[in-house]
C-alpha cells in the first residue's frame, strides 16, 4: 500500500513541477494530503512491529 502511496507523491511532485500557478496551490496540499497519509501509515505499521524482536 505505501509503494502505492509512494508513486502517488512522485506523480504529484511531477505535476507540481509543470503546473502554472494557478495550479500549484491545489497539487500542493494534494501532495501535502498525501504525504501525512503515508507517514501515518508508516507510523501505525513501526508501532505494530514494535514488540516484535529484530531480525
Amino acid at each position: 500500500m505505501t509503494y502505492g502511496l509512494e508513486a502517488q507523491i512522485e506523480e504529484l511532485r511531477a505535476e507540481l513541477r509543470n503546473a502554472d500557478p494557478a495550479e500549484r496551490a491545489e497539487i500542493s496540499a494534494e501532495l501535502e494530503q498525501v504525504r501525512t497519509e503515508l507517514a501515518s501509515m508508516i507510523a501505525v505499521a513501526d508501532d505494530a512491529h514494535a514488540g516484535e524482536p529484530p531480525q
